[in-house]
């Protein structure tokens, strides 16, 4: 009987963690960042409130960036709620490779961390509008 009892309830455990399983791959599956962002950014270089405009393909993005730096085509990826974005910057003649890496903390708003490459670190925050 003990046995019959234990294997109940390892079956239960077991469906359980199946279904939040299921239940976050779903959720990674909606993750939807298509539109224009507003982002807020600090770096040791200064600080910025630039837009970015994405587009979502399952977990390829594309892209436009417009703001301090300029203007620029952008690419990067989603992987659950995990986000890359990157782009170069013409700033005066010199090439800036820009990389934003961050978590989608909710629908409408994401935070992370931007790194521009011989110009110095940062972080962001950003609101979809």
């Amino acid at each position: 009987m003990k046995t019959i009892l234990r294997s109940a309830a390892s079956c239960a455990a077991i469906a359980v963690l199946c279904v939040a399983s299921l239940a976050g791959a779903a959720q990674a599956a909606k993750t939807d960042v298509t539109g224009k962002w507003l982002f807020a950014v600090e770096t040791s270089a200064g600080a910025g409130t630039p837009t970015i405009t994405l587009k979502q393909d399952g977990e390829k993005l594309t892209g436009h960036y417009s703001g301090q730096l300029g203007e620029a085509d952008v690419a990067g990826t989603v992987k659950g709620s995990d986000i890359k974005i990157t782009f170069t910057a013409d700033v005066q003649g010199n090439a800036i490779n820009c990389v934003y890496t961050g978590t989608i903390e909710a629908k409408d708003a994401m935070k992370g961390k931007v790194q521009l490459v011989g110009l110095g670190d940062g972080t962001f925050t950003a609101k979809r509008q």
